[in-house]
């Protein structure tokens, strides 16, 4: 299970209220119990109870606690892999659905957050994906090609607009997807979890789930303090999966991705970055992203170490890279540092299961989780309330790793395997 208490991240300081949401306490009962209180449990128990339908949401700790609440705030379109891929891998039906979708999403968040009216600092500027190399470069504008053949908003960014965009030097290319954006991903969570306890959802924070059974045809879920017996269970805790049902922690790894963010910049050097405040995230093995936040607050993020962290003297590469991008970044105090995990699967895709009747999984965004879960969670309600319309993500049989146990010993070769080939264009 996930470390304790929060990490001091600069959302959590800058948020304005926590939310809290009381535990669990004696029998209850719902139609669908929902296990994870991040994006992808708060969406779709809002789009249930937006339904008029009866759910209760189940948290370890409070809604936003994990990834959700910690991650980059970049809203990105799309998937790991190009559409001609996702169509070659998953056929002329699933497969269009799958590439609507997952380039949707973007568009389907901002909607959300501006009917909701959720302040989250929540701006869509865009995103760029940006080719330090020859070979990253060549991707980029495969990529753009594909898109562009669907009709999609992107264009490719040659090496002076590049440095206009970004204003550093260092990239030869980069495509600019005008649906993508970023926002405070905290304070996002709390309105969403707000909205649905506003449409009727029950929502129990510090309310582990710590037993799930089948007892006289129905679900019962078991905390320190308390149960819900339910018709249907989603679960979807990402990269703070336990071992709650046989085999799922085993079916991904969980990888920790850190963030530095600076003092609030002074108005002449953050007018020099990112200028129209798109966001950023390179294209190669290992991937770094950052962005200019609403109070002017550079944040840079990327894989770190395999543990908790609290200062930024722990990522020194991300702050020293930074200090390479921008010189003008000298003297500037990085005040905050953080990590949470991320959920990896083997394929790089999201994974939907239903291993039981009224069961239902879904986790594994791969990093591109604040648009994917926020629009899945729409879809995942329509499938818990019997809907037929098609699902626009495969539903996967559940399939351990083999030899997940050495997770943490590949995933510190996969990095620096990683770094090694990116150094040498690789």
């Amino acid at each position: 299970m996930p470390e304790g208490s929060p990490p001091r991240s600069l959302y959590r300081e800058t948020v304005g209220g926590t939310g809290d949401y009381p535990a669990l306490a004696g029998a209850q009962r719902a139609r669908v119990v929902i296990v994870g209180g991040g994006f992808t449990g708060l969406s779709t128990a809002l789009h249930l109870a937006e339904a008029g339908d009866d759910v209760a949401v189940l948290e370890a700790y409070q809604p936003g606690w994990g990834a959700s609440g910690r991650n980059g705030g970049q809203v990105n379109p799309g998937l790991k892999y190009d559409p001609d891929t996702i169509e070659a891998m998953f056929g002329p039906e699933l497969g269009p659905r799958m590439i609507d979708f997952s380039y949707g999403a973007p568009d389907f968040t901002f909607g959300l957050i501006r009917r909701l009216s959720i302040a989250c600092e929540a701006r869509q500027n865009g995103t760029i994906r940006a080719a330090i190399r020859p070979k990253p470069e060549s991707a980029v504008r495969i990529t753009a090609a594909q898109c562009e053949r669907r009709g999609m908003p992107v264009r490719v960014l040659d090496a002076q607009a590049m440095a206009t965009q970004t204003g550093t030097d260092r990239y030869i290319s980069g495509l600019f997807d005008a649906r993508g954006g970023d926002l405070h991903p905290l304070k996002y969570s709390l309105g969403l979890a707000a909205a649905a306890r506003n449409a009727g959802a029950r929502i129990f924070g510090g309310s582990e789930v710590l037993a799930l059974k089948r007892e006289t045809g129905r679900w019962v879920l078991r905390t320190a303090n308390g149960s819900v017996s339910a018709e249907k269970v989603l679960v979807a805790t990402n990269g703070y999966t336990g071992a709650l049902w046989p085999g799922l922690e085993q079916s991904l790894v969980p990888v920790f991705s850190a963030i530095a963010a600076t003092e609030p910049l002074s108005p002449a050097v953050a007018a020099t970055i990112l200028p129209q405040r798109p966001v950023v995230y390179e294209s190669g093995n290992i991937t770094v992203y950052y962005r200019i936040d609403a109070k002017n607050r550079l944040l840079m993020g990327g894989r770190g170490p395999m543990r908790p962290i609290e200062d930024a003297s722990a990522i020194g590469y991300l702050t020293d890279y930074a200090l390479r991008l921008w010189p003008a970044l000298a003297g500037a105090s990085w005040t905050h540092a953080w990590n949470g995990r991320v959920a990896i699967t083997k394929d790089h895709l999201p994974h939907i299961h239903e291993p039981d009747d009224g069961i239902l999984i879904c986790l594994g965004y791969n990093g591109r989780g604040v648009a994917m879960a926020s629009a899945i969670g729409a879809a995942l309600a329509q499938r818990l309330r019997g809907s037929e319309t098609p699902f626009p993500m495969p539903i996967s049989p559940l399939k351990p790793i083999r030899f997940h146990r050495f997770w943490p010993l590949g995933v510190k070769a996969a990095i620096l395997s990683g770094r090694v080939k990116d150094r040498f264009g690789l």
